[in-house]
């Protein structure tokens, strides 16, 4: 569970750093407002990815299900902020879209971390 929690953790850094990079961006140039939820799922798979993949070549086993587990835990995570900030508790369907896709990237990186 600690490596678990370690990579969760990881993955929160990166994205959180990448949006920041996107924000700097955005700030700086004249990015297309249309394509920053795109890119920010983007980022948010590809940082779940990234942590699945690191447990998955760890452990050596089980990297569906690690990329799952990781993915779930990360998105519950970053639901339950986004909530508790935006104090709107619904779920629309950029919410679902987002959660499916951080969990498919997790599975992604599952599978990938296994096998290299």
């Amino acid at each position: 569970m600690k490596i678990i929690i370690k990579e969760i953790l990881i993955s929160f850094f990166l994205t959180v750093l990448l949006i920041g990079l996107l924000a700097i961006l955005v700030s700086q140039t004249t990015f297309p407002e249309k394509l920053i939820n795109p890119v920010v799922v983007g980022i948010t798979s590809t940082s779940l990815l990234i942590g699945a993949f690191r447990i998955s070549k760890y452990k050596k086993e089980k990297g569906i299900l690690n990329g799952i587990i990781i993915g779930i835990i990360y998105m519950m995570v970053l639901y339950l902020i986004s909530s508790f900030i935006s104090l709107d508790f619904s779920l629309s369907i950029n919410s679902i879209i987002m959660i499916f896709v951080g969990i498919a990237g997790g599975v992604i990186g599952g599978i990938l971390g296994v096998n290299f």
